[in-house]
């Protein structure tokens, strides 16, 4: 989302500084514009005692105060929750306005106590409070909500024409994020097991990496699906890969607002997924474009998947209405809003902008 924004504002002539915490060894795997400054700043790392932790955070707010100062931005655009905390602390009295933005479902994600007494305090210091559905919006209190904002993610139109028709692509089965609890590809193995057997045509791809690849792969093993299932690891081309499957499954437990979802459903796909907190909800139209069925219940989510799985015509049917995505969160239509919010924290100023 960053180098979305970043090059969609800095091809319109904006100045853009992109502040990240890495140390800059690895090249993002998202592109930039060329215009964009992008400045690493080397300041992750993990603490084993409180007082280490203490200091290190400080040296944080220290550099991250130091590098906004020298950008000399108009606005500063902060995402995610810990960070947006350490972005206020350090633009403290530095009188350039803050927009901080919550990408994930924050009833979902739990903060320690301390960042999230921190989190409610210097959320009332930010211009602005850009939440992804109204569903994350109303987990905050009023005082904070009165200067919130929703604005979903855009969505990028595929960069690679598919070769061929949904119709005429393999029988194949895609999944794509983390491989991670919260994106439930345990219960995605488990909804796919339970009808493999009618389906022997059919297979899974899974594209991603985490902590979990091990207990998923033995997973696979035990339900009898080590040749159906593939766990290829992270592609820097997902929509090529979306490209060449069938039907796409969201499994997860929670979200923010899943781009992997959008992004399927630009592809053309027809698309399963679980209607859990918070996103999918706010992105599928129930029947019209893809199914969604309660959360966490694999015996309803393998219903769904066979319902497809068993009928080209319908798949054809939903995945030709998925497409609408691109129109429903065009990149014009969103960063409008977001243009928008920025103006009001500015308070009508005119002018070039500079945003970090």
């Amino acid at each position: 989302m960053m180098s979305i924004m970043a090059n969609f504002w800095a091809e319109k002539g904006w100045n853009i500084t992109l502040l990240t915490y890495d140390d800059g060894h690895i090249t993002p795997a998202f592109g930039l514009h060329r215009s964009v400054e992008h400045r690493p700043l080397n300041i992750t790392g993990r603490s084993a005692t409180l007082s280490e932790a203490v200091w290190r955070n400080l040296t944080r707010l220290r550099t991250l105060r130091r590098a906004i100062r020298e950008s000399r931005p108009e606005i500063v655009v902060s995402f995610l929750d810990v960070i947006n905390v350490r972005t206020i602390l350090a633009t403290r009295r530095l009188g350039t306005p803050v927009i901080v933005t919550e990408h994930t479902d924050p009833v979902r994600r739990s903060l320690k106590a301390v960042w999230s007494a921190l989190r409610r305090w210097t959320y009332s210091c930010a211009a602005c409070v850009v939440t992804l559905t109204p569903e994350a919006l109303a987990y905050f209190p009023a005082y904070i909500r009165k200067k919130g904002r929703v604005i979903p993610n855009p969505v990028p139109a595929p960069l690679v024409v598919a070769n061929d028709p949904v119709e005429k692509r393999p029988k194949r089965l895609i999944g794509m994020g983390r491989l991670v609890h919260v994106k439930g590809f345990d219960q995605y193995l488990q909804a796919f097991a339970r009808v493999a057997p009618r389906y022997p045509e059919w297979s899974v791809v899974i594209w991603g990496e985490g902590e979990l690849r091990n207990e998923l792969e033995r997973l696979r093993d035990e339900l009898g699906l080590e040749q159906r299932v593939a766990f290829p690891g992270w592609t820097a081309q997902p929509f090529r890969e979306m490209m060449r499957a069938s039907l796409f499954v969201l499994s997860s437990r929670y979200e923010g607002f899943s781009m992997v979802l959008c992004e399927a459903m630009a592809c053309g796909l027809p698309v399963v997924s679980f209607d859990c907190p918070s996103g999918p909800r706010h992105i599928i139209r129930q029947g019209v474009d893809g199914i969604l069925v309660p959360p966490n219940d694999v015996e309803l989510l393998s219903s769904a998947m066979e319902r497809l799985m068993s009928d080209r015509v319908e798949r054809m049917r939903l995945g030709g209405r998925a497409v609408d995505v691109l129109g429903r969160f065009s990149e014009e239509e969103v960063m409008s809003l977001w243009e928008d919010a920025i103006l009001d924290a500015l308070q009508s100023r005119v002018g070039r902008r500079s945003i970090v």
